[in-house]
């Protein structure tokens, strides 16, 4: 039983720190020379709670597959990205003038509710209101895209895609606390 319950949020969180590491490598190409690494930036603020997330979504899996009592904060857990922010609650008139205060909380909110559209419960109007908002990233990259260049060439392109499946993945992990709970005794295996 132990073995099970530590099993897939380690899963987690090796896939956790692999989405956040995919998610600094994309932050470098659109910050170009700009980019630095640092301990607190890069592993204290995009590494540590991408590898947290896992683990939550892990184990929000766990609880899933053996029919456990679902924690319905769990689904809220993609949010951890906006620990970013808290250094900047001393001053917050600027805590979004960066940028990286907006997509700290853009991404997660963008895949809680693509998560919650996915898992097919729940009112069909709220999940289709969330699919829309889920795809705003879309044309909202391509916007922003145009907004600094008039041509869209092989590496924009190239950075649209890496943004475009980061988030489709995270979308995909989020809505794991949305699905139906599994009640067999199989799934306890």
């Amino acid at each position: 039983m132990i073995r099970s319950i530590v099993r897939l949020p380690a899963w987690g969180g090796v896939c956790g720190l692999a989405w956040a590491s995919g998610l600094r490598g994309f932050m470098a190409q659109v910050a170009g020379p700009d980019s630095s690494v640092s301990w607190s930036g890069t592993f204290g603020w995009i590494l540590l709670p991408g590898a947290l997330i896992g683990v939550l979504l892990g184990w929000s899996e766990h609880i899933r597959r053996t029919g456990g009592e679902r924690r319905r904060w769990l689904t809220l857990s993609p949010l951890l990205f906006a620990s970013v922010l808290l250094p900047g609650l001393t001053d917050p008139a600027n805590i979004l003038a960066d940028g990286i205060g907006g997509g700290a909380l853009a991404l997660p909110v963008f895949a809680i509710a693509g998560g919650y559209a996915l898992a097919g419960r729940g009112q069909r109007r709220l999940r289709v209101l969330c699919g829309v908002l889920a795809l705003g990233p879309i044309p909202g990259w391509v916007i922003a895209t145009l907004a600094q260049s008039t041509t869209i060439g092989p590496r924009e392109t190239w950075i649209a895609v890496y943004f475009w499946s980061l988030q489709a993945v995270l979308t995909l992990a989020a809505s794991i606390p949305f699905r139906s709970t599994v009640r067999s005794p199989a799934a306890t295996r």
